[in-house]
């Protein structure tokens, strides 16, 4: 059976067993097939990251795919039915870690560009990848130190599509035209410890967060937007106590973390959180924490773009969302007006077993050259 261009590819970067924030060559392979294209290749490290900065032409607008080559551990290896390091075909699927978040999509990428160069030698516009291998693990090194570097040189992004894992059950039903951001609070509220049948001596910090603790639960942060759900407050760990059943608290910690949306900003958050706890008299320690801001890419050129190029493919009508987790376009969003994420289906990403099925992998791959077409080859020479 023939093999496609993007399988191929798609298998030789899942053979890299890339566990963040290793590259383990993956990027070095990219650079072998895009400096034939024309692309001025540039490796960027940081603290033992690897990146990568290529770009193809100097004229605007410059569209970018962005992704990542690091994936999550494996986990138990004895749990997987196949090696995650080996593409292995099952069912009309191919399995492997980094399947579908998300060395597919960059695969799919490349050979999109492949394609799209050599019918458009003479294209508008000038295309570029960034890619990182530090987007699983803390993202310090990684895109936002390529952003930073683009920003520097004065360098200006015009259009970029995230190959994160967006669809929901078929490929190209939804895309992401934003995310929200993740604000994060370590609470301390201090008490005296003492025995339990001697509570007049003591002061139980459990006893007085909690009515406060309802308080933040129960409170309206904002309604959202046209793009955005509600902002979220939601406490992950509460801790308290010496393990003995006869002991008051000297104190409790309690973890808690906004995911928020545009309608809301940090400082309003934060301010909101401190006005209820010294509502309460508590006397209490706050540390903040914030690991990205929401960003959101209005409907517009790049989104109708993909939008129309998943519909020409697929025939799928496409949700635009803002749900899942934080990405890498929060730090591309600072420099480029327009991000999109969109890949490939997620119910599988960092489980055991990921994979994708084999029938997305060229429609993917047709998608993101669609997209170029209709974004950089309208007015070709």
């Amino acid at each position: 059976m023939h093999t496609s261009r993007t399988l191929a590819l798609t298998e030789e970067l899942i053979a890299l067993s890339s566990i963040t924030p290793e590259d383990k060559g993956c990027q070095q392979r990219l650079i072998e097939l895009l400096t034939p294209l024309g692309f001025g290749c540039e490796t960027i490290t940081s603290n033992g990251v690897t990146n990568l900065w290529a770009r193809r032409g100097s004229k605007a607008p410059l569209f970018v795919f962005a992704g990542h080559t690091d994936v999550v551990p494996t986990g138990p290896l004895d749990q997987w039915e196949s090696k995650p390091f080996v593409p292995t075909h099952r069912d009309g699927k191919l399995y492997g870690r980094g399947a579908a978040d998300m060395k597919t999509s960059l695969a799919a990428m490349v050979v999109a560009v492949e394609e799209f160069t050599a019918s458009h030698p003479d294209h508008k516009g000038s295309i570029a990848f960034l890619i990182t291998s530090d987007e699983e693990g803390p993202a310090t090194d990684g895109t936002v130190v390529v952003c930073e570097l683009l920003k520097a040189r004065g360098e200006q992004i015009d259009f970029c599509l995230v190959g994160e894992p967006t669809s929901a059950h078929v490929l190209g039903d939804m895309i992401k035209n934003g995310r929200r951001g993740s604000l994060s609070g370590k609470l301390v509220v201090k008490g005296i410890q003492g025995h339990i049948a001697y509570p007049q001596l003591a002061r139980n910090p459990i006893h007085q967060v909690a009515p406060a603790l309802a308080e933040l639960v129960a409170e309206r942060w904002d309604e959202g937007n046209e793009y955005y759900l509600p902002t979220s407050w939601q406490v992950s760990n509460i801790h308290a106590g010496t393990g003995a059943n006869n002991v008051i608290p000297g104190e409790v910690t309690i973890d808690f973390n906004f995911r928020f949306s545009t309608a809301s900003t940090p400082d309003g958050l934060e301010a909101r959180v401190h006005a209820i706890l010294d509502k309460h008299n508590l006397d209490y320690e706050l540390k903040w924490a914030l690991s990205g801001m929401p960003f959101l890419t209005p409907r517009g050129t790049l989104s109708d773009a993909v939008v129309a190029a998943i519909a020409d493919e697929t025939g799928v009508h496409t949700e635009l969302s803002t749900t899942g987790g934080t990405s890498d376009g929060r730090f591309i969003a600072r420099i480029c007006p327009q991000v999109i994420e969109f890949g490939p289906p997620n119910a599988s990403i960092h489980k055991i077993d990921e994979h994708i099925e084999v029938r997305f992998i060229d429609p993917l791959k047709n998608i993101y050259r669609r997209t170029l077409e209709n974004l950089l080859a309208q007015c070709s020479a």
